[in-house]
């Protein structure tokens, strides 16, 4: 309504001849002949003169635009190929187009003063002033499809100082179909992969296997029935499918059912069903996609199960993975480690032990076991951690006192001046590359060992020779304490190396509470039996008053966000284990199912987040930067506001619990 107004009270130049000429014809009648005269001659003379002006402008706008085609002959003969327009600038007005540009915009007369964003929407004319040649989207009019391009000029004579725009619409909409075919159409690889399928089979009579074996291969079938896919049963707990991408859409907006539907199918003995998905997309050929595949899948294995993961050309996409880790770590498998470690160890002129930054009981406590495993091999053993930055400090004086570990422990300077090609490094408590004590020697040392428990994130460490990363245990100190039961004599063990270990194991299970199954209470028994004193490890988690104090500030200052989520956003600085020990005890408050503690530490800001299991924290956390596992998960965002992170941690709640 706006830009009709402005253009009634536009001024016209037929309108001003008209008025000229009434103005002739009223001084007629008013007996003034020869004025009257005079005025037709003046009006008549100034509308010759305006025909003049406008005949040569567009003259050398005609000649600009024959100037632009490949061949003068052709354009004269058959005009320019394509719908064309020329703008004014200043004025934002289209001066000029061909017929087809009036056709396909529905123009009725281009010299009317027209504005394209009337005819195209959203136009605007500022990729023309950045000196771009295309505009930057798809421009749609009615059912075609077109790419726009154009250029500026000055057309020469008396209007050179006036900026002038050509643009022309290259229609691409077949093109563009057959290229919206061709992306839907990608050919898209799936892995489906029966978690637990020997503990939904273990014990079961032929006929009991082959009755489960059905009502999974029905559900698998019920999910894909819409999608037309290829689906085949390649091993007894694994499926290939083969679709398009327009299918995995389809997939994706159903939230892949599958992860939850199969929990449904359930054997005698009350074990539920659980799937991973792995979904390759984006690969060259099938074969590569077919490798994306697998790699999701592990990678959906190693953060837990029940989960799907899609692994596209450059990163990895997560959806579920909310369940409760089921216990599927195998004897087998720590018997077969620990024999590896200890060849490998036997094999290595230096052995370096590095966790995460600011180590605390669990990094600690595991690296002095690895100390223990390298003791009975005969090898010396460099434990990487600031010492002045970590919340293990009394452990580490405790550990320090013992002849064994006088000069065990190391700056990561100091290792980066020993570190040689043939030194193996076991990296404990973490698996991504970023998060630990030193990353340049995480770089240097070419052989990794990785003994974690923490779900993997998309840029774990790569160069590992040995992965032991179980994310059902509740601790590294429990993985590590597995290995020394195969690999070393229980007198071996040092009292305080076991003191350290079940600390360990205490810390993050938080006293037994949470995430414990039935090799978290072996490792603690075996730890008891070779001289661990609960009352000793209990005295490595007291706190001084003013610590006390100061938890308990933080609690204080909680909200409550929902009906089971409190969250603590500090305006001041503290330490990372008062952090984590508000975001404890914040637990304890009836109701509360999830705890997050934020606080400033320099340019960066810290979040330390509980639950009680129910509630994956890891999950909330990751979209941030974080990690860590279902009930334990932390993340550092740099160069924003205590308020901007605790904005995107609420949205990051939400969306998790829409989901």
């Amino acid at each position: 309504m706006e830009k009709k107004l402005i253009r009634i009270f536009e001024p016209s130049v037929a309108l001003c001849f008209i008025v000229m000429l009434l103005f002739a014809a009223a001084t007629f009648l008013a007996d003034q002949p020869i004025l009257a005269a005079t005025e037709a001659g003046v009006a008549v003379i100034l509308f010759v003169v305006y025909l003049g002006i406008t005949q040569a402008k567009r003259r050398q706008l005609r000649d600009y635009i024959l100037s632009t085609t490949n061949s003068r002959d052709t354009a004269l003969s058959s005009g320019v190929p394509f719908p064309m327009a020329v703008l004014q600038i200043e004025s934002g007005e289209i001066v000029w187009a061909n017929a087809a540009f009036q056709q396909v915009t529905g123009m009725t007369d281009s010299l009317l003063n027209g504005k394209p964003e009337d005819v195209i929407d959203g136009f605007d004319t500022r990729w023309l002033l950045d000196g771009k040649p295309e505009y930057p989207v798809e421009v749609t009019i009615g059912k075609r499809r077109y790419h726009m391009q154009g250029n500026l000029f000055r057309p020469s004579g008396a209007d050179s100082g006036r900026l002038m725009a050509s643009i022309y619409l290259i229609d691409q909409t077949e093109l563009l179909s057959v290229r919206d075919e061709y992306v839907r159409s990608r050919p898209i690889v799936a892995v489906v992969l029966l978690d637990n399928y020997d503990e939904l089979t273990n014990n079961l009579p032929v006929a009991n296997v082959s009755i489960l074996d059905a009502q999974i291969d029905a559900r698998i079938a019920a999910w894909t029935k819409d999608i037309h896919c290829l689906s085949r049963k390649i091993e007894r707990n694994r499926y290939l499918l083969v679709m398009e991408r327009k299918d995995l859409t389809a997939l994706e907006a159903g939230k892949f059912s599958l992860l939850e539907n199969i929990h449904s199918i359930v054997n005698p003995s009350g074990v539920a069903a659980s799937v991973s998905l792995g979904i390759g997309k984006d690969g060259a050929d099938f074969e590569e996609s077919c490798n994306f595949a697998v790699l999701a899948v592990e990678m959906a294995l190693s953060r837990g199960g029940d989960q799907a993961v899609i692994k596209d050309r450059y990163n990895f996409s997560f959806f579920g993975g909310r369940a409760k880790e089921a216990e599927r770590h195998s004897k087998v498998k720590s018997r077969v480690m620990a024999g590896t470690l200890t060849e490998l160890i036997r094999q290595s002129d230096q052995i370096y032990v590095m966790g995460h930054k600011n180590a605390d009981l669990d990094a600690v406590g595991a690296a002095a076991g690895i100390g223990c495993l390298c003791r009975r091999n005969g090898k010396s053993v460099k434990i990487v951690v600031d010492t002045g930055n970590n919340v293990a400090g009394t452990l580490i004086a405790r550990l320090k006192e013992l002849d064994e570990y006088a000069d065990a422990f190391i700056t990561p300077d100091d290792a980066m001046l020993s570190a040689d090609p043939r030194s193996l490094l076991v990296v404990v408590d973490t698996n991504r590359p970023d998060q630990v004590e030193s990353r340049p020697l995480l770089e240097t040392i070419p052989r990794v060992v990785l003994i974690d428990h923490h779900r993997k994130a998309a840029d774990s460490i790569e160069q590992v020779v040995v992965d032991m990363h179980e994310p059902s245990s509740s601790s590294a100190s429990e993985l590590v304490t597995e290995l020394l039961q195969y690999a070393a004599d229980p007198q071996d063990l040092l009292p305080d190396e076991a003191k350290a270990l079940l600390a360990g194991i205490v810390l993050d299970t938080k006293n037994f509470a949470v995430r414990t199954g039935s090799g978290t209470f072996e490792a603690a028994a075996f730890l008891r039996r070779v001289g661990a004193d609960p009352t000793e490890v209990k005295k490595l988690f007291q706190s001084d008053l003013a610590t006390t104090v100061a938890r308990y500030r933080i609690v204080q200052c909680a909200k409550l966000y929902g009906h089971d989520t409190a969250i603590a956003a500090l305006d001041y600085t503290t330490s990372r284990a008062t952090a984590a020990q508000a975001a404890d005890e914040l637990l304890n408050i009836s109701g509360i199912a999830a705890s997050f503690v934020l606080y400033p530490d320099g340019s960066k800001v810290i979040v330390s987040a509980r639950s009680l299991g129910d509630v994956n924290v890891q999950m909330i956390l990751e979209p941030l930067g974080g990690g860590g596992n279902a009930a334990t998960a932390g993340a550092q965002i740099p160069d924003k506001s205590v308020q901007a992170v605790l904005q995107a941690l609420l949205a990051s709640i939400k969306a998790y619990f829409e989901s």
